[in-house]
């Protein structure tokens, strides 16, 4: 049995900073595709004084992001940093495609409340500056395509820049 498991990341998590704040054997191995999600917006986040980020089921749609090689001592760390003991998240599989092609299978985080679809962005569910400035800045230091970053800087915000409090279980 492996000592390490992947994760697919594509919220605040692709920023190296932030998911060595409770995950500190985290290691970002490549970039990948998550085909047939959309990435979405809900649950109102205490921490990031917005909604929080989460990926749909969507057979048009599409996710980039990050996989992380984590050892196995920080699963409950990664699991409690989701939310996963409130039921705010729950850890899925998932199956995404790196840049060469190979599919990885992944542990993901999905909200447990799946927002509906929406063709915009309803106001009650925008995400905070500060958190999609901290994606962002993820999505830029893991290298995702350029068309995924613009699509990062296109998404709507709330106008909150923090200060966050890491500390907040939520």
């Amino acid at each position: 049995m492996s000592s390490t498991f992947k994760y697919f990341a594509y919220g605040s998590n692709l920023l190296e900073k932030r998911i060595h704040i409770n995950n500190p054997t985290a290691k970002r191995i490549c970039i990948a595709l998550l085909k047939n999600y959309r990435l979405d917006f809900s649950y109102w986040s205490n921490r990031w004084g917005g909604n929080a980020a989460t990926i749909v089921p969507d057979d048009s749609s599409f996710v980039w992001g990050a996989v992380w090689e984590i050892d196995n001592s920080n699963s409950d760390d990664l699991d409690r940093q989701e939310g996963t003991f409130k039921g705010v998240y729950k850890a899925i599989d998932v199956h995404v495609e790196n840049l060469e092609g190979m599919l990885l299978k992944c542990r993901s985080y999905q909200l447990c409340d799946l927002p509906q679809y929406s063709p915009s962005l309803p106001v009650t569910r925008y995400p905070s500056k500060v958190y999609l400035n901290t994606i962002l800045e993820g999505a830029v230091e893991s290298q995702l395509p350029e068309e995924w970053v613009e699509f990062i800087k296109s998404i709507p915000n709330n106008g909150f820049e923090g200060p966050v409090n890491y500390q907040l279980d939520d």
